[in-house]
This record gives C-alpha cells, structure tokens and sequence, in this order.
C-alpha cells in the first residue's frame, strides 16, 4: 500500500546562500568604486578650503604655512553681500512663483483623464530638454522692445518661467501619490476643489512641494547666463555673476579670493538642503490615512 507524500511534508528546499565569496567581492568593488567617486568629488572641496585660508593661493592644493581669513574679510564687501542680497531676491522670488503657477497646473494633469493630458505632458517633457541659450537671443530682443531690461521682476518672472516646465512634471507626479479618497471625502463634507487642493493635497504633497522648492531655488541661484544677459547694471547683478570678478586676464585668477566667495556663496544652498533633509525625514506620514 502506497502512501501520499502531502506537500507539506516535503523538506524545504536548501536556500542559496547571500553571504558567499561571490558577493562580498561583488560588495567590496561597489565600495571601492564609491569610494572613488566619493574623493573625485571631494578633492575639489578640499583645494577650496585649503585656498580660501591660504594667503598664497595657487591651484595646487598645499597646505598652507599659516592660515589666515584676510581672504574672507576681503570679499565681504558691501558690493558683494548686495550681489548675495540680489541673488536670494531671484532664487527665492522664481521659486515661490514656481509653487503658486505649479500647483494649480499640476492639479487637473493629476486629477482628470482627458484627451489632451498626455499632449500636454509630452510637451513639457519635451521643453524641459529645451537649452536655455536657444531662446535667450528673442528673449533678450523682447526685453528690449518691451524696455524690461535690467530688470530684477522681469528676470525673475522669465527664470520662473524657465523651471515651470519641469516644475509641474514634478508636481504632477508628487500628486499621483494623495490618495483622491481624501479629496472626496472633503467633496461630501462640502469643500470645492480649490479648498481640497488647498487644505488637503498640498499639506499632504509637502515632501514633493519642499523638493521643488528646493530644486527651483538651487537651479536659479546657480544661474549665470540668464542675469548676465538680461542684467546690465553691476548693481543689479546676483552672486553667480560677481563671482566672475575674480578671474583676470588670459587666465590669471585671485584663487584664494575666489575660494573664500565661492564658499560664501555655497553657504545658503547648503543651508537650504540641511533644513530640507529635516522636513523630508518628517514628512511621509501619509500611510495609513486610507484604509484599504
């Protein structure tokens, strides 16, 4: 009499095992190439530090005999933290504007199937791959014509311009994420649906809203063609295009003047990123909002 082997009973099946030779040598080249990466990025970091302290700067990366912050009390000048002042005028003022336009142009893209959504989509796709330098040219003429160069509102209304493409790709999808339950539920409870994107969406999109924020401010206050096209008064000009001061002639350049303002003018960006790692490290508690 034969008897039947339930599935149950089978022995399990021996499990390979993830700790072999294979992938710790497998681990060990990732490190290693990460570690390369890692010094290739920090080797610049480490001249410019050594160069803003040195009163003898050169593009060696030596360190120098006594160190000194002359460098630093050279460049805080009056003209310079005006520069600074004009820089965070632009990048705070493209990147609020960006949030406000955004938002609202997102909204529908996210929310309702419509014919057109992906037309629309594919178009800002492709005018975020558009170069900034093919539109300057009718750009600048337009500014002119419309006697809006030198301008700090005009430049940022055209740098707003410039990252909304990208802006509401990225918004769009931060807003795919809300679950439209909660919009509905607000529907019944007699809420329209500016008051839902309002007090609903946009309170739970703060992790998506804080990185565009983030990503507007940084690509607007690394800008250089932009406000040395349009901007023609020394006066109105930010930090990315002061800090071009320091370079001389047939490519002489005052390196430690030009580490110690390249580390001032760095300082606000990170301060940006270390304020936003607090908010995104806080913010996704959207889990459990929606029962399934």
């Amino acid at each position: 009499m034969t008897t039947a082997v339930s599935a149950t009973s089978r022995p399990p099946r021996p499990r390979l095992s993830t700790t072999g030779p294979r992938r710790g040598a497998a681990a060990a080249v990732a490190y290693l190439v990460l570690a390369l990466v890692a010094i290739a990025f920090l080797l610049p970091f480490g001249w410019l530090f050594l160069a803003s302290v040195s009163d003898q700067a050169s593009l060696k990366a030596d360190i120098p005999h006594q160190l000194t912050l002359r460098n630093f009390a050279d460049v805080l000048t009056g003209d310079n933290l005006h520069a600074l002042a004009n820089s965070l005028v632009l990048s705070l003022g493209a990147a609020v504007l960006t949030l406000v336009l955004a938002a609202p142009a997102a909204y529908p893209l996210s929310r309702y199937s419509r014919r057109f959504g992906r037309p629309i989509l594919l178009g800002l796709l492709f005018a975020t791959g558009l170069p900034i330098t093919a539109i300057l040219v009718p750009v600048y003429g337009l500014f002119v014509q419309l006697e809006l160069l030198d301008s700090i509102p005009a430049t940022t209304l055209f740098l707003t311009a410039t990252g909304l493409p990208m802006a509401i790709w990225m918004m769009k999808n931060f807003m795919d994420e809300v679950p439209i339950a909660l919009e509905e539920a607000a529907w019944v409870d007699g809420a329209s649906g500016l008051r839902a994107l309002l007090r609903i969406v946009l309170p739970l999109m703060l992790p998506g809203t804080t990185v565009v924020f983030t990503f507007t401010f940084a690509l607007t206050w690394g800008n250089f063609f932009v406000p040395f096209i349009l901007l023609v008064d020394p006066a109105k000009q930010p930090a990315s295009v002061a800090i071009y001061q320091y370079f001389g002639l047939h490519g002489t350049a005052s390196y430690g003047l030009l580490a110690a303002f390249s580390i001032l003018y760095s300082l606000p960006v990170v301060v940006l990123y270390t304020l936003v790692q607090r908010v995104l490290g806080n913010a996704f508690a959207m889990s459990g909002a929606v029962k399934g």
